[in-house]
């Protein structure tokens, strides 16, 4: 494994713990828009990764315009940052990689400026070589199109790079590019069903990251 070149970290639940965060975003924002909805946390949270389309469409709730909700709830979300942390070691091991040459990015299902946003008010964003949010004309998660597009960018081929993150949709993004596999075991999927993807590695700590380089 020491031929690993690029390490591609997914962020809610896996950079950060940020479900707070979202669900508190998430009914200021259906209020926003004169609705009261029955979202319980633990059913966002199990869905947390996933776009906010495919959570309402899942949870049988209707959105008539998911842009325009997304825009919204952009502008509230900064409102609930101080409810999200950094988990604990993460700027320890981005910082190894980075001294060990590594290329480190980001690829969520964020918009891309939300995303961008994000790394910098925690001083997350001095560590990545690319921040890929959601954009305009790219697949999502598990299409490998924005990770293929990451090597692209980096001049990194996806059988040196591995895909890092805390749900299906990630491991299963990594597969699809030809890329590694890295399940992390302490964001909002539980153990036994990320083992069912069948990652390349299934870590506890990121600091394990570390001695797969």
């Amino acid at each position: 494994m020491k031929n690993l070149q690029l390490f591609v970290f997914d962020l809610d639940g896996t950079l950060t713990e940020s479900s707070e965060t979202i669900y508190r975003a998430t009914i200021k924002t259906f209020e926003h828009f004169g609705r009261k909805v029955h979202l319980p946390k633990v059913e966002l949270d199990k869905r947390i990764g996933e776009h906010f389309q495919t959570i309402f469409d899942a949870m049988q709730i209707r959105v008539n315009d998911i842009e325009e909700f997304i825009n919204v709830y952009k502008t509230i979300y900064f409102d609930f940052i101080n409810t999200t942390k950094v988990y604990p070691d993460v700027e320890e091991t981005l910082s190894t990689l980075k001294k060990d040459g590594k290329k480190i990015a980001l690829l969520t299902t964020k918009s891309q400026d939300q995303a961008q946003n994000i790394l910098h008010h925690f001083k997350l964003d001095r560590y990545f070589d690319e921040i890929m949010g959601r954009r305009n004309g790219i697949e999502v998660k598990p299409s490998p199109e924005p990770l293929i597009f990451i090597c692209n960018s980096l001049s990194v081929l996806p059988e040196e790079t591995i895909m890092i993150g805390d749900s299906e949709l990630d491991v299963q993004c990594g597969k699809n590019a030809g890329a590694k596999t890295c399940a992390v075991t302490w964001g909002y999927r539980l153990e036994f069903l990320l083992e069912k993807e069948k990652p390349d590695y299934l870590v506890k700590n990121i600091l394990e990251l570390l001695s797969i380089t």
